[in-house]
């Protein structure tokens, strides 16, 4: 079903769970919630703007997805729901949140992930690779002609460091980043690299959750410790064997995790 463009899968039954997924990595990345929380959740899962099957349907920018994502839940009169952002998906969660109020979700979950993606002089819990406003700008003028190249290494990223990961797992990831138009992918980076939501972290008005791989290549213990100083009835969640995406390397604790919070009322 689509409200105004964004295409949403709406499956299973019980408390709501909103799974809002990456750049360039669409709601199918969800696939071991989808079918693991089958007969404890009411799964809503997205593809924000720039992605899978909503495409260029709506404007390209973190402002427009959480737009489309509160309408959505407006629409379904969702309340009571569990949202959980996985990188970028986190950023969608935070504006939804700024411009709409808190009142349909009793509990948040960000997949490793960082209130503000560019590191500055004063701000080193951006990328681990050091991403800055120069850098960033080189790798916005090299997504759609350096395409062909992407899938790979971005899949690659996803994964633990230092830990086996399957070549066909690698490869699934791959195939499903490199369906995806770089031109559209383009204006999404850039509105998730001008995010700054440090100060609604600061005063989050419902329980925060962050998962976390221990091993991730993207976000490393900095990012902890700053929400374990700066977020309210806060809670860390490291797994061990992870890298970005808990929710695919490890998805059996991740799930437990989520059925424990829809337990909680």
């Amino acid at each position: 079903m689509s409200n105004e463009g964004l295409y949403i899968r709406d499956t299973g039954a019980g408390r709501p769970v909103v799974l809002i997924h990456g750049w360039s990595c669409p709601g199918q990345f969800f696939r071991n919630q989808i079918d693991g929380l089958q007969g404890q959740a009411r799964c809503l899962v997205p593809d924000l703007p720039g992605h899978g099957l909503t495409g260029d349907r709506l404007p390209l920018s973190i402002e427009a997805a959480a737009d489309a994502v509160h309408a959505e839940l407006a629409e379904r009169d969702i309340t009571d729901a569990i949202v959980c952002g996985w990188s970028m998906g986190a950023l969608v969660a935070y504006s939804m949140i700024e411009r709409y109020g808190p009142d349909r979700l009793s509990a948040f979950v960000a997949i490793d992930m960082t209130p503000k993606v560019l590191n500055t002089s004063t701000w080193q819990n951006g990328t681990l690779n050091g991403l800055n406003a120069e850098l960033n700008q080189v790798f916005l003028d090299a997504i759609v002609p350096d395409w062909p190249k992407l899938p790979g290494r971005i899949a690659s990223r996803l994964f633990a460091d230092g830990l086996p990961v399957t070549q066909a797992q690698k490869e699934r990831a791959a195939q499903e980043i490199a369906k995806a138009d770089p031109v559209l992918l383009k204006p999404m980076w850039a509105s998730l690299t001008a995010q700054d939501f440090r100060s609604l972290l600061q005063d989050f008005p419902v329980p925060f959750h962050l998962v976390a791989g221990r091993r991730s290549q993207l976000y490393g213990q900095g990012v902890h410790r700053w929400h374990e100083a700066h977020v309210p009835d806060f809670q860390l969640h490291l797994f061990d064997r992870s890298g970005h995406a808990p929710h695919m390397e490890e998805p059996a604790r991740f799930n437990t995790l989520l059925t424990d919070l829809i337990d909680q009322r």
